[in-house]
């Protein structure tokens, strides 16, 4: 035993040395990514504390104030055309028990004049434009403003449709895929290779488990954005319907787990974007900075 440890010890200290180093040190052995953008400010649902969300208007307002990136989601209708909404089911946009999915584009009811905001529990957005939009219009109105995609939901037509439209646009690098889903996020890379793309919730765990276990340094990553959210917001402003979020005790552990400066740092060095959601009474927004880190 003693004599193991003569070998396992010395081992040990060489790998830990050799973690922390290119921790600090990662373009040692990874090639820094190269973003077509670089932005601090998001506007989550084209900016949901200010006006209704996902509508022209609220991506408007959001450009205007000086945004550097749209955040949408995106489902289809019957009629096959990608229209830009938050939830599959529309009641509680519309307060229509209805899905996009079941509807022809002309078919679909506007959204509420009165619409609570999910990320500040007890605020409400308002807007003259209540009307769900096409996502080829925001490509169309915005062509250089960058946009990330989140699919919620495994449709292969879907995924075609949005690239097919990413092309059509030619803004291939300046549209990232993104979804919390690791099977979804895989058929979107296999139908755009070409696109940006975002880790996945899985992918996320996996990130922090070679950070604590010292391998993150070693291991090549092909996302080049993290999305988390703020766990200060939880219970604050952001009511979670999950049990196990609302124990105090389980956010501060995530809290201290993920916002952690090498982490993010480590991240920045290879060129890895990291987007930090929080919604405030005024702007929609996920933030790169400034953060207090630990």
């Amino acid at each position: 035993m003693a004599s193991s440890l003569y070998f396992i010890l010395p081992a040990l200290g060489g790998y830990t040395l050799t973690s922390l180093y290119l921790l600090k040190n990662p373009q040692i052995l990874h090639k820094k990514k190269r973003a077509a953008f670089h932005c601090t400010h998001i506007s989550h649902r084209g900016g949901s504390g200010e006006r209704i969300e996902s509508t022209m208007e609220a991506f408007t307002h959001a450009v205007e104030q000086g945004t550097g990136m749209l955040e949408l989601d995106c489902h289809l209708t019957r009629d096959g055309h990608v229209v830009v909404s938050h939830d599959e089911n529309l009641l509680r946009q519309t307060g229509h028990d209805v899905t996009i999915s079941s509807l022809n584009l002309e078919e679909l009811p506007l959204q509420k004049d009165r619409l609570e905001v999910t990320f500040y529990a007890g605020h409400y957005s308002t807007g003259t434009d209540r009307k769900f939009t096409l996502l080829e219009e925001v490509f169309r109105k915005f062509p250089k403003m960058p946009v990330n995609i989140e699919i919620k939901e495994d449709n292969s037509l879907l995924m075609e449709k949005v690239s097919n439209i990413v092309k059509q646009y030619d803004r291939e690098n300046l549209t990232v895929w993104a979804t919390v889903d690791s099977t979804i996020m895989k058929k979107c890379r296999r139908t755009n290779s070409t696109m940006p793309y975002s880790f996945s919730m899985r992918r996320g765990l996996q990130l922090l488990l070679l950070y604590y276990s010292g391998l993150l340094p070693f291991v090549p990553l092909g996302e080049s954005f993290l999305q988390f959210y703020l766990p200060r917001i939880i219970n604050r402003t952001y009511i979670p319907e999950e049990r196990l979020l609302k124990n105090r005790m389980v956010i501060y552990l995530i809290e201290k787990l993920t916002m952690k400066k090498s982490l993010f740092k480590h991240l920045a060095n290879r060129g890895i974007q990291g987007w930090l959601t929080q919604e405030t009474p005024l702007v929609s927004r996920e933030l790169g900075a400034p953060v207090r880190l630990q």
